[in-house]
């Protein structure tokens, strides 16, 4: 089975009762204020019930037999217990509104950050199959519906459920005639609810899997809100979104048109037991074969049982939107871990770096082999080249060092080994080996954040959860300086201080690549990856880069993907990849002085054309 396919079909309720056991206490002072504030909201029925027989009864009436012969003094009685009961029904409300928000909320926090710490551990493969926008989606618009019910609807449901027991009860207490004919529409609101959640459940699914492709087109749209505008597309654009969000609306509307009919339905099945009661009790009453308080209370009690589940199926509709994203939650998570944390911790203040790809074949898809047995030795504080034509699987070898892939992930498969040190990266704790390696690529990203955070940022892996405000100002300058970068910093509004804004979008290409490079300074890891450092750059930028080169890489093994060959002439081994293999390996000076790719693609960058009879390589 694929890793990325969930390991089984979670049930949700079961689930996210599974979450909830860590809050057991606050869950049944949730449930205790719940239910004492429905019991409290059925008492009215009752002191109308009393009100009435002590009016009729005077003191011949209940609490006449309980030693209270004057009416006025019952009358005063019955108002004192009134406001009681209103006032602790008042306190119950606010304490169960405060236990199931604040329960929500904390449950909320809970499985969103496990959806969040489980996406950041699965591989890159995950992600190219999916869109960023289905994936936030999933880790926020789902998480919120699923505190949406939490908030209210575990709370409806048990006092519905309380409605429901305690009336029953009082009903066959005082007259089980009328009872057995009052709760006749109960079994037909029952299956009727029951039915319907059966049926409104795909639906709601089929609602959060639009959200979901709703909300994946918006965010792409507005990361390339640039090539939008560039392409004049903006009117294609709106079109395509408004065809996501009408379907949206569709599976909304499907989903609607079966939630309001539940309640008109469901009432018309209440109103018999309303009527019957209503009916039959007073023929009761009227053959003195009932109480007129006991009546009135009956009376009172049908409406209370029967008319909250009119707004069952609010509470059902409520349910299904949020089992839907729930179960959209727990499947998330129950995606398979395909490259798995090593056992053996690795210090990296004692690491010399040497890096070893032996014999290594790597394909993202069954039978079309990116890397076709690789073997490339990168001696520990030497600095080693990979060149070769597009496609070559250059840019794969440093994921794979990083063990952005493994074997198994996806539809990945590996074969080979990729020592550290001598020892196989698999063995090694994953943070521990990637903290061994600062990385330097073609497409810098930086997060929305000031210059220096970014800049920071090289030691967030080794913070231990602080802010990136700990790091000290002055080694972050330091960092700037040798990667050539504060000459322009200084410039900029506000220093330091300046934010980038998102991606690093308020900066040139050769500033962004800058503040990579000081950002991989400051990280001073042993092992440097450097994927096309300098393919995006200026000639001036390119300079000032090869500047910072020069003094970051001494005694530094050093890993480079290169563009311009003219960047790694210097290197002490150079690799040449053509369709996933090996072809050349060498210096420069012995390159060029064989024929080969190599020889060639120098030739084309330094202008002198390739050779005769030879054909062009395709570069990037």
């Amino acid at each position: 089975m694929p890793s990325h396919t969930p390991a089984t079909n979670p049930q949700p309720l079961r689930r996210l009762l599974g979450y909830a056991r860590g809050e057991r206490r606050a869950i049944w002072l949730a449930v205790a204020c719940s239910v004492t504030n429905k019991l409290l909201d059925l008492a009215p029925p009752f002191l109308i019930g009393m009100a009435v027989d002590v009016v009729v009864e005077k003191e011949h009436s209940f609490l006449g037999r309980w030693g209270v012969p004057d009416v006025v003094t019952q009358l005063w009685i019955l108002s004192a217990i009134t406001v009681i009961v209103w006032v602790l029904e008042s306190l119950f409300e606010y304490w169960l509104g405060i236990l199931w928000r604040n329960l929500a909320q904390r449950l909320q926090h809970s499985l969103r950050m496990d959806a969040y710490s489980h996406v950041q551990r699965l591989d890159l493969s995950y992600f190219e199959d999916r869109s960023t926008g289905g994936l936030v989606a999933v880790l926020n618009d789902d998480v919120n519906q699923l505190e949406r019910f939490l908030d209210g609807g575990a709370n409806d449901l048990i006092q519905l459920f309380v409605t429901a027991a305690a009336t029953i009860a009082t009903f066959f207490v005082l007259e089980p005639r009328v009872a057995l004919i009052a709760m006749l529409p109960l079994p037909f609101v029952i299956w009727g609810s029951l039915a319907f959640q059966r049926r409104i459940a795909p639906r709601y699914h089929d609602v959060r899997e639009k959200a979901g492709l709703l909300a994946s087109q918006l965010a792409g749209n507005v990361s390339g809100i640039a090539t939008v505008k560039s392409y004049a597309a903006e009117p294609f654009e709106a079109a395509r979104i408004g065809a996501e969000s009408l379907d949206y609306v569709d599976a909304n509307r499907r989903a609607i048109r079966m939630s309001a009919a539940f309640a008109p339905l469901i009432r018309m099945v209440i109103v018999i037991g309303f009527t019957t009661t209503l009916l039959y009790g007073g023929v009761l009453v009227v053959r003195g074969e009932l109480s007129v308080g006991a009546y009135s209370l009956l009376t009172f009690l049908t409406q209370r049982l029967l008319w909250p589940f009119t707004r069952l199926g609010q509470v059902l509709d409520l349910y299904q939107r949020g089992m839907a994203s729930a179960r959209r939650i727990f499947e998330l998570l129950a995606t398979r871990i395909a490259v798995e944390d090593g056992p053996r911790p690795l210090a990296v203040a004692n690491v010399r770096g040497a890096v070893r790809f032996d014999r290594v074949t790597f394909s993202y898809v069954p039978g079309h082999p990116v890397l076709r047995d690789v073997t490339i030795d990168c001696p520990a504080g030497q600095t080693t080249a990979i060149v070769g034509s597009t496609g070559g699987g250059k840019t794969t070898v440093l994921k794979l060092l990083l063990r952005l892939y493994d074997r198994g992930a996806g539809t990945c498969a590996l074969d080979g080994s990729i020592t550290l040190d001598g020892i196989e990266i698999r063995d090694l704790r994953l943070a521990d080996l990637r903290r061994s390696i600062a990385v330097v690529s073609q497409d810098v990203f930086l997060f929305h954040g000031t210059v220096a955070e970014n800049i920071a940022y090289g030691l967030v892996g080794s913070l231990d959860g602080k802010q990136l405000a700990s790091v000290s100002h002055e080694a972050i300058v330091r960092a700037a300086r040798l990667a050539e970068a504060e000459e322009f910093i200084v410039r900029l509004p506000k220093g330091y201080d300046t934010l980038v804004g998102e991606r690093g979008q308020k900066l040139s290409g050769g500033q962004r690549q800058r503040i990579a490079m000081a950002r991989a300074i400051l990280k001073d890891a042993p092992v440097l990856v450097l994927d096309e450092a300098t393919s995006s750059v200026d000639n001036e930028t390119e300079l000032a880069i090869q500047r910072s080169l020069a003094t970051i890489c001494r005694n530094r093994t050093t890993l480079a993907i290169a563009h311009r060959l003219s960047t790694i002439r210097h290197a002490d081994r150079i690799y040449v990849l053509d369709e996933g293999s090996v072809v050349e390996e060498g210096t420069h000076d012995e390159l060029t002085r064989r024929p080969g790719l190599y020889r060639t693609l120098w030739r084309i960058q330094t202008g002198e054309g390739a050779e005769p009879g030879v054909e062009a390589p395709v570069v990037r």
